[in-house]
């Protein structure tokens, strides 16, 4: 299995449109990835309470294989981060990793 993850950056002021993301974003996703499963999180705090979380939102999409996740994202990624302005104002950060446990 392989996993596909999408880190949002907390950052002072940062929007982030939550109901867009997982109504509009990740289903759009799906469709054009053809990803098995999605997991999406809303950071909220850091190790201590009182501290912003490290992301304001984490992404986890996951793949039968790597070679799917490439050609996925070669065919449809222009259109997926052509629709990053609608949801949010950061900078996403992505790893590929393959799934151990």
């Amino acid at each position: 299995m392989i996993k596909v993850s999408a880190y949002y950056p907390y950052t002072d002021g940062v929007r982030f449109d939550f109901d867009y993301y997982t109504s509009s974003h990740i289903p759009l996703c799906q469709s054009r990835l053809g990803c098995s499963r999605v997991e999406v999180s809303k950071g909220i705090s850091d190790a201590n309470p009182n501290d912003p979380p490290l992301y304001v939102a984490t992404a986890d999409l996951y793949f039968e294989t790597v070679d799917a996740v490439h050609e996925g994202f070669k065919a449809h990624g222009r259109e997926l981060f052509a629709d990053l302005p609608n949801y949010t104002d950061c900078k996403p950060q992505f790893i590929i990793t393959e799934v151990l446990d």
